[in-house]
């Protein structure tokens, strides 16, 4: 036994940090506040008896891409991918959609006259996507085994959505698949950065797909669980932490937790000048999440939307962009941008016979109280008429009232902190995952790379601590 590890919060990158410590040796305890494990990747019974919803993320393209989940032997503790005949669909105002398609070569020849160009800027990341993989999903370096693969795309990824599709696009289809991609980043699209989220969506789509795990993403987490307890690990749900003198002791602490958290738990180990860049650390947009229970599938007016797990509903690049810059500037758009999934399509365990379930969030400001059900549903209803009448009960979550259900939601970000170029760079110090007590380490979304249900944040915190151990 090489020591004990306590490992604060079993969300995915609390569980993969456990999992890399185990593998090393460590004896090692996992504390959960909530009843279950998973932090914002479980499945709930959240409206209906028989409905099963995704609280958190939904569609999985990170996870089936991580580099370390890929690692483990997942399916031998029941995880089981869904591959969506498409991943994404963009409906439009003329009845049509835009189609993401897993093939690169389909998606192009979609595109018209966008095509090569659409082919030409993600060919590289997806015929290399497996070398390129674990770098993108860590933290910014110099050092790369792929100088021009990264140069090509770190120049690509820096410039503002809006003078990307702009630049390589002429059709406003393109440019409208594009711009959803783009606004996940919560960015606005004319910010720099906000085209790294829509090459990095856009070369899963392709080269991994955008898959659901059947049984929800409660899936992802059982196994990671269940091999962390093949291991040897124990995990402790229903156990919250006010201060990390009230652990074990342990040779080391891993945090998946937000800044503002860690401050609270461990502020009086810290340094001061450390404490001043957490507390100095920025939040992004919130999320207004809605869960639906449904009678019969959504009334889409764009047939093939029946057909991808995952459906944006925006419009337009130009009403995208407009709706984005909205929530930047701490307002509430008129007709928000929505990701929408509807997992049940394909995975018939989610919910009663013949029945669905929904899950859709739009973008908010950080905090807001609003109502944003209202708009939700008629941006829906403009791409499926018929869309309310067919609803049997809904659940919905106002950024504060996700916070409540998962703490490292701060005003229902769900990101982990605004993604800007300085909080990529120095995430959340230039520190990274280590703090400035020597025993303590961070690994959340606000740790490289980020947010996503991928376990790298866990993993690159687990070997950086491993890394400083005295030999």
């Amino acid at each position: 036994m090489k020591g004990r590890a306590n490992v604060v919060g079993a969300g995915p990158n609390g569980l993969a940090a456990a999992i890399v410590l185990a593998q090393a040796g460590f004896e090692v305890q996992v504390f959960e506040a909530e009843p279950e494990p998973g932090g914002a990747a479980r499945t709930l019974p959240l409206t209906l008896p028989g409905f099963l919803h995704d609280f958190g993320s939904a569609v999985h393209p990170m996870a089936v891409a991580s580099p370390f989940f890929s690692s483990l032997p997942l399916a031998d503790f029941g995880l089981d991918w869904i591959h969506p005949p498409f991943p994404l669909a963009h409906p439009l105002d003329d009845g049509s959609a835009v189609i993401l398609d897993r093939s690169l070569d389909t998606t192009g020849k979609s595109l018209g006259e966008d095509g090569i160009a659409w082919q030409k800027l993600f060919r590289p990341l997806v015929n290399h996507w497996h070398d390129l993989a674990p770098e993108l999903l860590g933290p910014v370096s110099p050092l790369t085994r792929h100088p021009w693969l990264m140069a090509q795309f770190g120049l690509r990824a820096f410039q503002p959505a809006t003078w990307l599709m702009n630049h390589e696009f002429r059709l406003s289809r393109t440019k409208a698949l594009f711009a959803g991609l783009a606004a996940h980043s919560f960015l606005s699209l004319d910010e720099p950065l906000s085209s790294a989220f829509a090459l990095i969506l856009g070369a899963t789509a392709h080269a991994v797909g955008w898959p659901i795990p059947r049984g929800g993403a409660q899936s992802i987490t059982d196994a990671l669980c269940g091999y962390l307890k093949s291991l040897g690990g124990e995990i402790k749900t229903g156990s919250r932490v006010e201060n990390l003198d009230d652990l074990p002791k342990a040779d080391l602490t891993m945090c998946d937790v937000s800044p503002g958290q860690l401050l609270q738990i461990a502020g009086h180990r810290l340094s001061h000048g450390y404490k001043y860049r957490l507390k100095n650390w920025t939040y992004g947009s919130g999320v207004f999440k809605v869960d639906y229970a449904m009678r019969e599938p959504i009334p889409w007016v764009a047939k093939d939307c029946a057909r991808a797990a995952t459906v944006h509903l925006g419009g337009t690049w130009e009403e995208i962009m407009k709706e984005e810059k909205t929530v930047r500037q701490g307002q509430h758009p008129e007709r928000p941008f929505i990701l929408l999934s509807q997992p049940s399509l394909f995975d018939p365990s989610r919910a009663p016979q013949g029945k669905h379930v929904v899950w859709a969030y739009c973008h908010v400001p950080n905090g807001s109280t609003f109502d944003m059900l209202p708009r939700m549903e008629a941006q829906i209803e403009r791409f499926a008429p018929g869309f309310r009448d067919r609803v049997l009960a809904r659940k919905v979550f106002s950024p504060a009232a996700l916070q409540s259900m998962d703490e490292n939601l701060i005003g229902g970000n769900i990101t982990g902190g605004v993604p800007t170029i300085s909080q990529l760079l120095f995430r959340p110090t230039s520190r990274l995952y280590a703090t400035s007590a020597l025993d303590i380490y961070l690994c959340s979304a606000s740790t490289p790379p980020g947010a996503g249900v991928h376990g790298m944040c866990g993993f690159h915190a687990a070997k950086r601590a491993l890394a400083a151990r005295p030999r």
